[in-house]
C-alpha cells in the first residue's frame, strides 16, 4: 500500500514536473508576441503584418533565429544578416513572461482563475516596458483591457471583494456573485482613476505643468477593474512606495554621477546659479515612468500577496 501510494505521488509529482515546463514553454512563446506589441504599437504598426525583421537591415528573422530566448543566446545578441546589436531586452521579456505562467500555475492551478491572471499578467508586461522604454501608455492597451477586466471580475471576481459587503452593509442587498464581481471592479477603476486624476489635477494648479499623464488614469481603470477596490489601493500603495524609493536613489545617482554637467556649467557662466545647485535642479526634474512602477505594483499584488498570506495568516485579511 505504501508503494502504490508513494508511486501515485511520483506520477502526480512528474505531472505538475510536465505542466509547470508547459507553461513556462508557452510563456516565452507569449513573451515573444509582447515584444512584437510594445515595439510596434508605440509606432502604431500592425502587430499581425510584415514578420520579425531586423530594425536595422530589414532582414526578415528565419524561423529558427527567432525562437524565444534561445535564439538570443546562440546568435551571441547579434543580427545574423548584417551583425548589428540585438537588444537584451527581447530575451528578458520572454524570459519574465515564462516565469510569471509558470508562478501562474503553482499558485492558481489550471483554473479560470490563471486564465484571467494570465491575460492581466501580458496586459501589465506591455504597459511596463513600453511606458519604460517610450513613456507612453496606449489607449489601445487600456480601453480593451478595461473591458476584460470587468468581464473577467463577473467570472473570476477580485479576491475579498467589497462591493457584495458594501450592498449587504449599507442597503442589506445580496447580489449575485457575477454582479458583486462586476461591480467591485468598477469601484476599484473608479478609485484607482479619479484618485490619480485628481493628484494629476492638484499637481498641475501647483506647480504650472503636468506630472503626470491621463494614460497613468487610464492604466489604473484598468487595473481596477481587475484587481478590484481592494486590490486597486494596495497596487498604488507598492506602486507609489517603490516610485519614491527608486526614484530618490536615480535622482540621486543623476547628482553625483554628473548628468548633464555641461549643461549646468554653461547655465553657471550665464549667471543663473551656482553649478552645484543647477545639477541638482536639472536632476530633480527627471521624471520616472508612473505607469512602470504601477505595473509592478500589481503584479506584485496578484503574485506576491498570496505567498505572503502563505508565509504569514496574520496579514490574510490585508493582502488578496
Amino acid at each position: 500500500m505504501w508503494q502504490i501510494e508513494k508511486s501515485g505521488r511520483g506520477v502526480a509529482g512528474q505531472t505538475v514536473v510536465i505542466i509547470t515546463v508547459l507553461f513556462f514553454l508557452f510563456g516565452i512563446i507569449v513573451g515573444s508576441f509582447l515584444n512584437v506589441c510594445i515595439t510596434r504599437i508605440p509606432e502604431d504598426i500592425s502587430i499581425v503584418s510584415p514578420g520579425s525583421r531586423c530594425p536595422r537591415c530589414m532582414t526578415p528573422i528565419k524561423p529558427y533565429d527567432n525562437v524565444p530566448v534561445f535564439a538570443w543566446l546562440w546568435l551571441r545578441g547579434k543580427c545574423r544578416a548584417c551583425g548589428s546589436a540585438i537588444s537584451p531586452m527581447y530575451p528578458l521579456i520572454e524570459l519574465a513572461t515564462g516565469l510569471l505562467f509558470v508562478a501562474a500555475f503553482l499558485e492558481f492551478g489550471v483554473t479560470q482563475t490563471t486564465v484571467k491572471w494570465l491575460f492581466f499578467t501580458c496586459l501589465i508586461l506591455i504597459l511596463t516596458v513600453t511606458d519604460l522604454r517610450v513613456r507612453l501608455l496606449p489607449d489601445v492597451v487600456n480601453r480593451p483591457g478595461f473591458a476584460a477586466g470587468l468581464l473577467f471580475s463577473a467570472f473570476v471576481p477580485p479576491d475579498h471583494g467589497l462591493a457584495g459587503f458594501l450592498m449587504w452593509r449599507f442597503l442589506q442587498l445580496r447580489m449575485p456573485g457575477f454582479a458583486a464581481g462586476i461591480l467591485d471592479g468598477i469601484l476599484g477603476a473608479a478609485f484607482g482613476s479619479f484618485l490619480l486624476w485628481g493628484l494629476a489635477a492638484g499637481y498641475k494648479a501647483v506647480r504650472g505643468h503636468e506630472g503626470m499623464g491621463m494614460g497613468d488614469v487610464k492604466m489604473m481603470a484598468m487595473i481596477g477593474a481587475f484587481l478590484g477596490l481592494r486590490g486597486t489601493f494596495l497596487t498604488l500603495l507598492v506602486g507609489s512606495f517603490l516610485g519614491s524609493v527608486i526614484g530618490i536613489g536615480v535622482i540621486l545617482a543623476l547628482y553625483l554621477g554628473g548628468w548633464r554637467s555641461e549643461v549646468a556649467k554653461r547655465a553657471s557662466r550665464l549667471g543663473l546659479g551656482t553649478e552645484r545647485h543647477l545639477r541638482w535642479t536639472i536632476a530633480r526634474r527627471y521624471q520616472l515612468p508612473l505607469g512602470t512602477f504601477l505595473g509592478i505594483g500589481a503584479l506584485a499584488i496578484v503574485y506576491g500577496g498570496p505567498v505572503i498570506a502563505g508565509y504569514w495568516p496574520s496579514l490574510r485579511g490585508i493582502v488578496p
